[in-house]
């Protein structure tokens, strides 16, 4: 019994050094979706500036687009910015944005800043849509296809590399379906 009771702390500390270990080599930027393949979810988000159109899940069929949620607060956001903004100079596909959890007026100072990428930006201040979207934090994007489908979802920000060797051949695949 003395041999036992020596043993067990022993056992639980291997147990959870295999544990974690085995944790600490996976990717944690992959974050898995429910959501990939299947339709986006049904919102229907305000315009960000008066007098523009809002974002719905109507807007999301026709054409192969990213969906990116992003906030002024977010530090990550204004990192992967300018490289939203040199895509959205080449015209490859349409950049819509979801404001999360963000007060109107920040936002608009932030895009008025650093300019605004965006094809069309729904305001979702209370994270009404995030919710359907299965949003962990911001940044997160989405890629959708001509049906209105989530192909596919990356957390984190995007940097030109992440561009070139996840979302890019992703884009191209949807691109390519429908010629």
């Amino acid at each position: 019994m003395r041999r036992l009771l020596f043993l067990l702390p022993l056992l639980l500390f291997l147990w959870l050094a295999v544990y974690f270990g085995l944790g600490l080599t996976k990717d944690p930027s992959v974050i898995p979706s429910a959501l990939v393949d299947k339709p986006a979810p049904e919102f229907s988000l305000p315009a960000l500036h008066p007098g523009k159109q809002g974002l719905a899940t109507g807007d999301l069929k026709g054409e192969v687009a990213i969906v990116n949620v992003f906030a002024s607060w977010c530090v990550p956001c204004l990192v992967e910015h300018p490289f939203w903004m040199k895509l959205q100079k080449e015209r490859l596909l349409p950049i819509h944005g979801i404001a999360w959890k963000d007060k109107r007026e920040n936002t608009l100072r932030w895009l008025a800043k650093h300019g605004n990428p965006y094809s069309r930006i729904g305001h979702d201040p209370d994270n009404k849509a995030g919710v359907e979207w299965g949003v962990y934090g911001a940044p997160e994007t989405y890629i959708i296809d001509r049906a209105g489908r989530i192909r596919f979802k990356y957390v984190g920000p995007i940097y030109p590399q992440i561009w070139q060797q996840e979302l890019l051949p992703v884009v191209q695949k949807l691109k390519a379906e429908a010629s």
